[in-house]
């Protein structure tokens, strides 16, 4: 059985998500994304850990109803639709 050792995690400036990801730790990658440039006030993690590949396939499903509701753009720092 896999681990559940994985977070989800959206990076939001006010109350807009400008980067939707996944990690096994949640400070070193804020404080990654902060030493990236990336401005955002808040990160807010969604729900409990989980398994790699169900975050995985979580993160491709935010990016793609995001961009449902953005006239097809992704959050502002996402490179591409499945996070990686």
């Amino acid at each position: 059985m896999s681990n559940r050792d994985t977070y989800k995690y959206e990076l939001r400036n006010g109350k807009r998500v400008v980067y939707v990801g996944i990690t096994n730790d949640l400070e070193r990658r804020e404080a990654e994304h902060r030493n990236e440039g990336m401005a955002f006030t808040s990160m807010v993690k969604v729900g409990n850990a989980t398994t790699r590949e169900a975050a995985e396939a979580w993160e491709s499903d935010r990016i793609a109803t995001y961009k449902e509701n953005h006239h097809g753009e992704r959050p502002e720092y996402n490179q591409n639709d499945s996070g990686k």
